[in-house]
């Protein structure tokens, strides 16, 4: 538990085609436990759940951890509006699949009420997922909310614990974490706290992939190759859509791509690739040098504490 992938697993054995997958195992393990400790010690935790790679990963896991359609607690989505189709299709129908709850908020919700406000009309409601994500916990009184983060994915997630304390208002204060021993979970909370808990955090993005290939996850029809327009723009493909057009003196091109991970299509980048299934992916994520994050959300590019701030303020 809480042990670090050994390296030496993660080398080729006999060609570049086959490698080592036994690590999963204790990965597995360790995320299953800590799916059912929220389930023994919270009264109304819920699990996040986008329709994204990491988000069926941690699905498959809670499946083996309590049962197909027994999940004991309900699926969360929130929803900016400007999600990619094919994400938000495939989250509805493994939810369905499941039988399980899903609960969805909308951040135009939240901006009806106004309690979002829009600098204007162009701007990402990337970062406004705070809002609608606090009023959710509100409205449902969660005390628990399993995400899929994981420690490689940016800096800040790396400042994580498992078990991750929110305070009354909602947000994150790094030097306030509590330590965390032997898999022994602090798990106390005051009136209006709640926990953020990562069960996959020990997880990278190699892992994750290697386990879709040995449990056979069907994932959205974006994560493998396919022709998409885009344009060139500090370093990123920007995918031509109504909501990112492409600017004055910007060359549309058809490419070969697949996205890394999906979110807000105003913010979320594809990258080259003519990886078709899983287990191309596993090898092409063995040469990169760039993260995901870092190679595909233009809202991480705005500074190197913009992902801290945001959790901070509530953010996932």
């Amino acid at each position: 538990m809480n042990a670090r992938t050994d390296s030496e697993l993660l080398q080729p054995m006999h060609s570049p085609a086959q490698l080592s997958n036994t690590h999963l195992d204790a990965l597995e393990e360790e995320a299953i436990f800590i799916l059912r400790e929220v389930a023994a010690a919270f009264e109304r935790p819920t699990l996040l759940f986008s329709g994204g790679k990491d988000s069926l990963v941690l699905l498959k896991c809670a499946e083996k951890a309590f049962g197909t359609g027994r999940l004991p607690y309900p699926l969360l989505m929130i929803d900016t509006g400007h999600n990619f189709p094919e994400v938000t299709d495939f989250r509805d129908l493994r939810a369905k699949e499941l039988g399980a709850e899903l609960i969805v908020r909308s951040v135009e919700d939240s901006m009806k009420r106004g309690t979002v406000r829009l600098a204007h009309p162009g701007e990402s409601r990337n970062a406004h997922q705070s809002v609608t994500l606090l009023e959710a916990i509100e409205e449902f009184r969660f005390d628990a909310l399993i995400g899929g983060a994981r420690r490689d994915e940016e800096k800040a997630r790396a400042k994580e614990r498992i078990f991750s304390h929110r305070d009354a208002f909602g947000q994150w204060q790094p030097k306030d974490q509590r330590p965390e021993l032997w898999t022994l979970f602090n798990t106390r909370l005051a009136p209006g706290e709640h926990f953020r808990v990562f069960p996959i955090s020990n997880w990278t993005e190699l892992d994750v992939w290697q386990y879709i290939e040995r449990e056979a996850i069907a994932l959205p029809s974006i994560y493998y190759t396919h022709k998409r327009e885009v344009v060139e723009r500090r370093g990123l493909l920007v995918p031509v859509t109504p909501l990112t057009p492409p600017r004055d003196g910007e060359t549309v091109q058809t490419r070969d791509v697949r996205f890394r991970t999906v979110g807000d299509i105003t913010t979320t980048c594809p990258v080259a690739s003519l990886a078709a299934d899983a287990g191309d992916v596993v090898l092409e994520t063995l040469s990169v040098d760039v993260s995901e994050r870092g190679a595909t959300r233009m809202d991480d590019m705005t500074s190197e504490a913009s992902m801290e701030k945001r959790k901070k303020d509530g953010y996932f």
